[in-house]
Order: C-alpha cells, then structure tokens, then sequence
C-alpha cells in the first residue's frame, strides 16, 4: 500500500518548503485581495498557486511576512491553516467581508471577532461542538489598537460561520426554497448579539486554539443595508488596519522577547485619547 504524503496537498502542490513561510500570515478568502495586502509591504514574492490557495512572502519593517488566500469555507481555509502551520506559521490574521447583523452598523464599519459561532461544520471533524472558537487575546488587541489609531469605526463581538451562504444563513435559495428551519436562523442570531456572518473564523479560531496558535479576525462590513447592495468602501481601510496590527504584533513579540514576558498588551487609553484627556485636566 502507497504511503500516504504527511499532508495531502504536499506543501500546496510542492510548491513550498520550510524556511519560506513567516511566522505571521494574512488570511484573506480572495486571491485578488492579496495583491493590495502585499501592496503594503517592503518587498514581496509569489511563492505558490495551487487551487485556491495563493501564497506570497516578503518583508514589512525588517520581518519576514506571508499571506495565503483561502478560498470559501471551512474544508479549504483547514486546509490553508493545517498548511502554514506546518511550515512554520504561529499567527494568523483573517481579513475579510461581511454583512453587519445589528441595527448600529453601516457600510465601512470594521467587525473584530472576539469568537465566533460555530456553525461552519468543519470545526466538528476536529473537536466536540462544547469546545469554544475564540480568538487569542494578542491578536484582538493588535487589531482594536489599529483600528483606533486610524480611526476607524469598528465594532468588537461574536461573529457567526456558517457552512452554506444561503441556506445556512436562512437566505431563500433558487425558485423560493426554503424551510422552517431557515425562518428562524436571521432572528435567532441578531437576538443572541452576533455581529457579522463569514465562512471561515470559526474553521480558523478553532483550529489555531487546538493547535496552540494565535489568531485573529477583523471583517469589513461591504453589504448596505439601505439598498442591499456590495459596497466596497472600507476595504482599502480594513486591509490597512490589518497591516497595522500585525506591525504591532511584531513589536510585541520583540519586547517579549526581551523582556521574558509572556503576554503584550497596548497601552489604554491610547496615546491619541490620552492627549485629549490631558487637555482637559
């Protein structure tokens, strides 16, 4: 009987090898959006294209950094994180686009999930359903001091993961189907406080946890609840912030290093709050 290679995908199609993936990676769904991510960095290099997954590293301030794109859902986003990891990544920063649950939020608005519902069914291949999908504290506070010091306007919950986009999300699917079940999914999530739907941060929290990683997830809100339509204004934004955040993150693990500490936590209230409070002494 043929052995079977450690990883099914071979190092996304033997493409890639130890040493090339940095300790931080990008996690977007889209492969178009990777080329504005890399697009703020020092230097950059596409290292892999294999199905969904586009892989490129490079530099930003001196460190080493990658991004690889997921695709949709959770079996192709395990597939990414079990990949990277295995080749040396130890932080992960999901980016993507959503559509705003609560009355409160607007096209633009950013969604920073503090965990996430774990309605994505991949997670339940790895760990009981009890098991909680929650983000590391690091990576939240990274990207709630990014937010700030660019002066966005972000909200900090719950998001939910769903496995289906449509049905999954109590959306009529084709020719008006739908089901009882699906009627009560919409009300159910806004009354338990959920911010925002995607189809991975469940998939990612999960497995980050399981495996002793960190990771994050800040979503952009694109969908406008006025007319319905795909608004992507914030994105540029959202992709900035997320930049920030892992600058910070960088910065934070040196001082650990240094230091001995074991976590690294931004300053509150922030500089740029605490030079208004001064004034106001």
């Amino acid at each position: 009987m043929n052995k079977l290679p450690e990883y099914i995908h071979e190092r996304m199609g033997g493409k890639l090898q130890k040493g090339q993936i940095a300790d931080y990676v990008i996690v977007p769904g889209s492969q178009a959006r990777i080329e504005t991510i890399i697009s703020y960095w020092d230097e950059h290099s596409k290292l892999a294209h294999h199905y969904e997954f586009l892989v490129h590293s490079g530099m930003l301030e001196g460190q080493a950094i990658t991004a690889c794109s997921t695709g949709i859902g959770g079996r192709s986003t395990s597939i990414a994180i079990d990949e990277m990891a295995a080749l040396g990544a130890n932080t992960f920063v999901r980016i993507g686009v959503t559509g705003g649950i609560q009355p409160n939020m607007q096209v633009g608005d950013l969604v920073i999930a503090s965990g996430a519902v774990r309605m994505d069914k991949t997670s339940e291949h790895y760990v009981f359903l009890e098991y909680p999908a929650v983000a590391d504290l690091e990576v939240t506070c990274a990207l709630i001091a990014a937010a700030q010091s660019e002066g966005c306007n972000f909200h900090v919950g719950i998001g939910a993961t769903a496995s289906s986009f449509y049905a999954g999300q109590g959306i009529t699917c084709l020719n008006g189907y739908r089901t009882t079940k699906m009627d009560a999914i919409a009300s159910d999530i806004k009354a338990a406080n959920v911010y925002d739907w995607d189809s991975e941060t469940a998939t990612i929290f999960t497995l980050c946890n399981l495996y002793g990683l960190r990771a994050g997830r800040l979503n952009v809100i694109v969908d406008d609840p006025n007319t319905g339509l795909y608004n992507p204004t914030g994105e540029e934004t959202a992709i900035k912030v997320v930049t920030e955040a892992v600058k910070l993150l960088m910065k934070w693990d040196k001082t650990k290093l240094a230091t001995n500490d074991e976590v690294m936590l931004p300053e509150y209230p922030p500089k740029i709050h605490a030079s208004k409070t001064q004034g106001n002494k």
